[in-house]
């Protein structure tokens, strides 16, 4: 009887996120997978559902998204801000520093508890901020809430400027097959990259693992052997949709009211972290020249994905876009943890809700 209950429970849940993804994705919501799967697993959960995604599935997920974010990391788009990068270095640290200094001020207010106002403000991946946050103290439910809160927010405004300056987007032609792309030598390089980072995350000494090994493996195979691991939309829809209700489904009422008691704190420091943002592009326009939209694009505090879906439908330099978002997200990845365990030896970690 009890499995027949969990059963139940596994299809309401599979089926309520498909069509809230559904909806969302119509409307052209950022990480609508994602989302809708959050959403109805944070509905089930504040309703007493007993569900939980097992570890070796939520692992096989991180190192799905690694892959996704190693894929990024084109040289082509690295390379285009080499002609003028201490400009390009400074205006990204200095919305790193932004963010962190209004993480901590969350963090001296007790607005959320230990290390997690921190991740919550960083402005690198969404997706791999709250995987990564986890592994470092912070809670990943509200890590979650403000870096995608931040997201909706920064591209929904993104969005509307791109389309004021440019005007409505053609329609785009591009497959929409499930598994587009998805080749025997592809896929097979995707199993190897996620499967290994699977296996030796538990043995190295690095949080995240079973995410930050397959983004170095697939930037590795693809600068050395040009191997480009495949990530069809099917594969990354299951990936999403994991990620989405490991967070949601771990949500409970006093976690839910502490968001909710946040958000004006939270609504604040991201017009703040966007207005240094505008500042930065401003800064970029005048010093080099480049089109407003481009360098607007570029320091917009989004996360790197909706960025790009944005930059490539707009008539800007994608490529300098996609290279300031994955500068940042780099330079996040390698400073981030450094500075979540300083500020919580420092300070101490406070308790999250219940």
């Amino acid at each position: 009887m009890a499995l027949r209950s969990t059963l139940a429970h596994w299809a309401v849940l599979a089926l309520g996120s498909a069509l809230l993804a559904a909806l969302l994705l119509a409307l052209h919501v950022p990480a609508a997978v994602l989302l809708g799967c959050m959403i109805v697993g944070m509905a089930l959960a504040l309703r007493g559902t007993a569900l939980a995604v097992p570890r070796p599935v939520f692992a096989l997920a991180q190192g799905l998204m690694g892959c996704l974010m190693g894929h990024s990391l084109q040289p082509q788009h690295l390379g285009s801000v080499a002609k003028d990068w201490p400009m390009f270095l400074g205006a990204t640290v200095l919305l790193i520093g932004v963010s962190t200094a209004l993480g901590v001020w969350l963090m001296r207010r007790q607005v959320m508890p230990g290390t997690t106002a921190l991740w919550g403000m960083t402005p690198g991946a969404a997706t791999a901020m709250v995987v990564m946050a986890e592994d470092y103290g912070a809670d990943a439910r509200l890590v979650a809430f403000m870096q995608y809160t931040r997201v909706l927010v920064v591209t929904l405004v993104s969005a509307l400027v791109a389309r004021a300056v440019l005007g409505p987007a053609p329609e785009g032609t591009a497959s929409t097959a499930l598994w587009a792309g998805a080749s025997a030598s592809g896929l097979a390089t995707t199993a190897a990259l996620v499967l290994g980072g699977v296996l030796l995350a538990p043995r190295v000494p690095l949080p995240g693992g079973a995410l930050v090994l397959p983004l170095l493996g697939t930037a590795l195979v693809q600068g050395l052997w040009g191997l480009e691991p495949a990530l069809p939309p099917a594969l990354m829809g299951l990936a999403y949709a994991v990620l989405g209700w490991s967070v949601g489904l771990r949500f409970t009422h006093a976690i839910a009211l502490h968001a909710l008691r946040t958000l004006p704190q939270v609504l604040l420091c991201i017009a703040l972290l966007m207005l240094v943002g505008l500042a930065t592009a401003t800064a970029l326009v005048l010093g080099t020249g480049m089109d407003p939209l481009s360098a607007f694009l570029a320091t917009c505090p989004g996360g790197a994905d909706s960025m790009a879906v944005i930059a490539a439908t707009s008539t800007v330099d994608t490529g300098f876009v996609m290279a300031m978002q994955l500068a940042r997200f780099l330079i996040v990845l390698v400073v981030g943890p450094a500075v979540s365990r300083a500020l919580a030896h420092g300070r101490g970690v406070g308790k999250p809700p219940l």
